[in-house]
């Protein structure tokens, strides 16, 4: 089973290589840069190239690294708009660097605009972050939502009408599909019905093949709620068996798993990945 966790990467970026090993991880996300802040500075090429060095040794593969909250691609702001765009370019070739495969990214909220408005701005950013990037392996998930607020992503559709629009390196869209935010959008994963309802829509409307990556979390909040909360795992109403399911289906129990649940302990992280290696069925 491919299982990581969202890791620190304070101190030396390298560190969360150590970090996810110890916790026994064989694939992991992290922020590369501070996520609530613009960029105060780049990696050195002795860092990117030590984290690469360790992630080989400790044969850690796929990587992740999420995309920091400040960004929105589908801002009416302008000065928000542009510095996004540029923010995210640095961002992908810095984890190009690092030798991640994909970015995660939020698909950025329309705010006073209109959902179809914002989708339009974010296919323009996307199609010239992609065009300034084409050189680059490092691939783009599009995260779903929990639908709170004007934030994009809540609905499946919104993925199928980015990735449609696209004019070129399609190839490079991918979607990362988070349990809790889909829960809490009003898919009701946590039965099996609910499960088999929404992998049907996602593989009708963009192909499941599409899914590259899970966020596997649970949640407090209820169906439909709209909230962005995350649990442990099986302690919230998607719930164990709801979980079981998930991490065993035929369809998504090749891809890897990230854990973001909360760590309000140091042995939070090493508590959840166990119980969700004792509800695998290998």
């Amino acid at each position: 089973m491919l299982l990581g966790v969202h890791t620190s990467s304070e101190g030396k970026i390298y560190e969360a290589v150590d970090r996810a090993y110890e916790l026994g991880c064989n694939t992991m996300q992290i922020f590369a840069r501070n996520p609530q802040q613009w960029r105060g500075g780049f990696l050195g090429g002795e860092n990117t190239a030590e984290f690469r060095r360790r992630r080989e040794r400790y044969k850690i593969n796929p990587v992740f690294v999420h995309i920091p909250y400040l960004i929105n691609l589908a801002s009416p702001n302008p000065k928000l708009y542009e510095g996004s765009i540029e923010a995210y370019i640095e961002d992908i070739f810095e984890a190009y660097a690092l030798g991640a495969d994909y970015i995660v990214t939020h698909m950025g909220s329309h705010k006073e605009t209109s959902e179809d408005a914002g989708i339009k701005r974010l296919i323009t950013a996307l199609d010239m972050i992609l065009k300034k990037t084409n050189n680059v392996k490092t691939g783009i998930l599009l995260e779903n939502t929990s639908g709170s607020g004007s934030w994009l992503g809540y609905k499946f559709i919104h993925h199928k009408r980015i990735i449609n629009g696209l004019k070129k390196y399609k190839a490079r869209l991918g979607i990362c599909f988070d349990t809790a935010h889909a829960y809490c959008a009003g898919y009701d994963i946590a039965t099996e019905e609910g499960l088999k309802a929404t992998l049907s829509e996602i593989d009708k409307l963009a192909g499941l093949d599409i899914v590259k990556l899970i966020h596997l979390n649970d949640t407090p909040d209820g169906l439909d709620s709209r909230r962005d909360r995350h649990e442990h795992i099986g302690k919230g109403k998607i719930g164990i068996e709801g979980i079981r399911r998930i991490i065993n289906h035929p369809a998504l129990r090749a891809l890897p798993f990230i854990l973001e649940t909360p760590k309000d302990t140091e042995r939070d992280d090493i508590i959840n990945l166990k119980t969700v290696r004792k509800l695998r069925k290998d």
